[in-house]
């Protein structure tokens, strides 16, 4: 058990390390500078070499990224070109949004794609199963931002049930109610977890129908055990694995997800942080903010690992 822990967490650290290389140089061989943005229409030649010499944009390459990544190891991720504010700071500012909408989609996509699987497997081919079929193929076919349009049409503007836009910090003396910061956030919830659900509720489904079809299935139905005991017992638990494994790998899409969701709903964190950074060409904040969901994912991900440990016994040794 321990080899298998030290060796994924020693594959962390080349993972960020390459994602980091990879994230500097396509920023800094991308068209467009930065300086000319900031420097306007109007500046000369001299301005424009002024601003890239502040923002340390006229050093070659490797210098760059030794000294951006000198700073990083000291937990400084430098300063926003654009708002001259440190980049922790901005997403210190922005990172209550982005965890409440991540962590709640990810709540309810489990809590509805997990049993919505495992019913579709113990019915195989019936209406459920033929139900949840459809709605995986819709879930992955229709972009997020026309999902987030059309729940805000029906909910926000047709029946006026729930909030078009914007978000209140459920945290503070001016913070809102926690039905009030629950309804601004039902929306996007909702608009995240239905592709977040069909990933997991097909692979529930898969894993939960060939786990039903094993000797030791047989074994329990013959020992009398009632089919919810079958079912959740020893099919959904001999089936956790790939499950907790693809939870894993969709926050990769969480990640995309939640940039798109972020714009359509006006709700100010990471998403929107990232969206406008891209549009300035804030080099550091978009560093910041890739290393920032790199990290996220790859913990997520070590931490799926380790869940492996305890769901099944035979990978500790």
């Amino acid at each position: 058990m321990l080899s298998f822990l030290l060796r994924r967490m020693a594959a962390v650290l080349p993972v960020l390390l390459v994602v980091s290389l990879v994230v500097f140089l396509i920023l800094r061989l991308a068209p467009g500078d930065p300086a000319a943005a900031i420097a306007g229409n109007n500046a000369t030649n001299e301005d424009i070499a002024k601003i890239r010499t502040q923002l340390g944009l006229d050093s070659s390459i490797p210098v760059q990224y030794g000294i951006w990544m000198g700073r990083v190891l000291q937990g400084d991720l430098g300063y926003s070109f654009y708002l001259s504010k440190p980049v922790t700071e901005l997403i210190a500012q922005r990172i209550e949004p982005t965890l409440a909408l991540a962590l709640g989609t990810v709540v309810l996509a489990v809590l509805v794609a997990v049993p919505l699987g495992t019913l579709a497997a113990w019915r195989l081919g019936g209406w459920l199963d033929r139900l949840l079929s459809g709605f995986s193929v819709a879930g992955f076919s229709i972009p997020v931002f026309v999902i987030g349009y059309l729940l805000i049409y029906l909910f926000a503007i047709r029946l006026e049930w729930l909030p078009v836009q914007g978000y209140k910090s459920l945290m503070g003396p001016t913070g809102a109610g926690l039905w009030e910061w629950m309804r601004q956030l039902i929306l996007p919830w909702m608009t995240l977890a239905i592709v977040y659900v069909a990933l997991i509720a097909r692979v529930t489904r898969a894993s939960v129908s060939e786990a039903l079809t094993e000797d030791y299935i047989r074994t329990a139905r013959a020992k009398g055990l009632t089919e919810t005991a079958v079912l959740l017992r020893h099919a959904l638990a001999n089936a956790a694995v790939p499950i907790v494994t693809v939870i894993g790998i969709g926050v990769a899409l969480l990640i995309g997800g939640v940039v798109v969701t972020e714009t359509v709903y006006a709700i100010p964190g990471l998403g929107s942080l990232t969206v406008d950074a891209v549009l300035n060409r804030d080099f550091p904040v978009i560093q910041g903010l890739v290393l920032l969901f790199s990290v996220s994912y790859v913990m997520v991900n070590l931490m799926v690992d380790l869940s492996y440990l305890f769901l099944d016994p035979r990978i500790r040794y």
